[in-house]
């Protein structure tokens, strides 16, 4: 079967996966195409749960929190279809980075589009080690909550964001936008540590411990009303459905309707799996690691992974490629991890753990040194790393998984 690979946000390589080799190719879920403009604002007509919009933007100052230029999330068009409801000019916001970098110029524009120069003056961006904090609570985790100073000061906030599975958090969206989102760095160190656990999982809310640390959060901010707008992607990242209202109440809306998209049936284990980041996951390995993690269920053990991610700003954080090159055993990184764990440490162990079970592959825009220095063998396409691994073993089965960082397999 020849197959179009999305890499970068533009190209297209070509993958020939023989007839007998391969099982299944998995995409999101075929879903009724969603209405666009429409639907966020019949979702805006039909809150579920709180206020109207319009009656939390008449009450007063309302802080306006978006995701940053790693997500998919059609923050400009939600903001578009805000601007005809309500007065957008005279609330702040703050641009939800985590622990992530400052959004480029570029990823500004996709994050506003046509409003980015009405609105600038107004923008504030998120910065989890140098932005004033404010103590909130303590989890029952015993997670230190420190959030945004533009929170507390705010008593009505609106959050626009998009919901889909997440590796350890169990989706995203709705409560995440807070934490991480505009949390300090040593609420996030603290609250990422908790991934580390096997109740951190994908699609797994109850009894996981990072969501349980984010739902405190969210209940902390006493006194506040707080809306989302939360938007569910079809596999073209086209709007399928559009839940807004009671931040809790319209994730939990949304969390339904994104796995009738994500969470595809596998019929079997496979020796190879082809698992795609594609644009805006592929930013950098750090986060394209998600794609490596949602393979985990449908490859055999002892298999081999060929990550495709073009990796268009690098690595990505320092520490992750320096633990993961500390050692060419993958138990060596682990017990590093465990020794002494910093925030994001977690990506590492996982990564460690996929080396430990399977032979990876990448075919990125890394230098290839960059890749053999982190125990990952390196390939310019998915079609010469595919035939590689063929050679090595003849009649392996093949499995190939588009939008790789949000399809969670499940084997039935």
């Amino acid at each position: 079967m020849l197959l179009d690979i999305p890499y970068g946000k533009d190209e297209v390589q070509r993958l020939d996966v023989p007839d007998r080799n391969l099982i299944q190719v998995l995409r999101p879920n075929d879903v009724m195409q969603g209405g666009g403009r429409q639907a966020i604002g019949q979702a805006l007509d039909h809150p579920i749960g709180g206020v109207p919009v319009e009656e939390l933007f008449r009450r007063g100052d309302v802080l306006v929190i978006v995701n940053d230029g790693t997500r998919p999330t059609p923050t400009a068009q939600v903001l578009e279809a805000l601007r005809e409801r309500v007065p957008l000019s005279e609330a702040h916001f703050l641009v939800a980075t985590g622990a992530h970098r400052a959004p480029t110029e570029d990823e500004m524009e996709l994050i506003f589009g046509g409003l980015l120069p009405s609105l600038r003056r107004s923008i504030h961006v998120h910065d989890c080690r140098r932005s004033r904090m404010a103590y909130v609570a303590t989890s029952k985790n015993g997670t230190d909550i420190w959030v945004n100073e533009l929170v507390q000061r705010h008593e009505r906030i609106l959050i626009i964001t998009s919901v889909e599975p997440h590796y350890f958090a169990g989706y995203t969206g709705g409560r995440k936008s807070i934490l991480p989102g505009v949390c300090a760095y040593s609420t996030i160190e603290q609250n990422h540590r908790l991934a580390m656990r096997p109740e951190a999982r994908s699609l797994a809310l109850e009894g996981n411990p990072v969501h349980g640390d984010m739902m405190d959060c969210a209940s902390a901010m006493r006194g506040k009303t707080i809306m989302a707008v939360q938007v569910v992607l079809d596999k073209h990242q086209g709007i399928y459905k559009v839940a807004a209202g009671d931040v809790h109440a319209s994730f939990n809306e949304a969390v339904r309707w994104a796995d009738e998209v994500f969470v595809v049936e596998a019929k079997a284990r496979a020796d190879i799996v082809v698992s795609i980041a594609t644009y805006p996951m592929d930013v950098d390995l750090y986060q394209s690691q998600k794609a490596m993690e949602n393979a985990r269920p449908v490859l055999k053990e002892g298999g081999t992974l060929i990550l495709v991610s073009k990796c268009r700003q690098g690595i990505g954080e320092e520490r992750f490629y320096r633990l993961l090159s500390g050692s060419p055993d993958p138990d060596q990184v682990l017990k590093a991890v465990e020794v002494e764990y910093h925030l994001g440490d977690h990506k590492a162990a996982k990564m460690a753990e996929m080396g430990r079970r399977a032979r990876i592959c990448g075919v990125t825009s890394l230098d290839d040194g960059t890749l053999q220095g982190i125990n990952i063998v390196p390939f310019r396409s998915a079609q010469a790393a595919l035939d590689e691994a063929l050679a090595r073993r003849p009649g392996a089965s093949v499995m190939v998984i588009y939008e790789g960082s949000v399809v969670v397999p499940r084997v039935v």
